[in-house]
């Protein structure tokens, strides 16, 4: 159950990562923000939303390292980390920015299937 927990956590994680990042970009689009808007407060509101992205991600590694029992080395919860972020900043541009797949993006998810394959297949 650790391993789902984990996994779990890191795409909640990861959603609210994503948000923080990139979400002031497209609230500008929408013309919530400007480019008159102060830097500081875009920084400050992307802070709060990655406060509950730290809130997931901390107890998530704590879970999941082997060191504390979990069931992942700490090179396998970093893999699964950016597996993770990677999907859902897929997804959230695919529906926030109409972003198109093309053939280089799955050959890069191709490259992350081979990345966990080595990371796990090799213990």
């Amino acid at each position: 159950m650790n391993a789902l927990y984990t996994i779990l956590l890191l795409l909640a994680s990861n959603i609210f990562m994503t948000l923080a990042w990139y979400g002031h970009l497209k609230l500008q689009q929408t013309g919530f923000f400007t480019n008159a808007t102060p830097l500081i407060f875009v920084i400050l509101l992307s802070w709060g939303i990655a406060f509950f992205e730290y809130c997931l991600q901390v107890p998530a590694n704590r879970i999941g390292f082997a060191g504390n029992g979990g069931p992942f080395t700490l090179m396998q919860l970093k893999v699964i980390q950016e597996v993770i972020t990677l999907l859902v900043f897929v997804v959230f541009s695919m529906v926030a920015f109409h972003v198109q797949l093309r053939w280089n993006h799955l050959l890069a998810a191709a490259c992350l299937v081979a990345a966990v394959y080595f990371v796990f297949g090799f213990n």
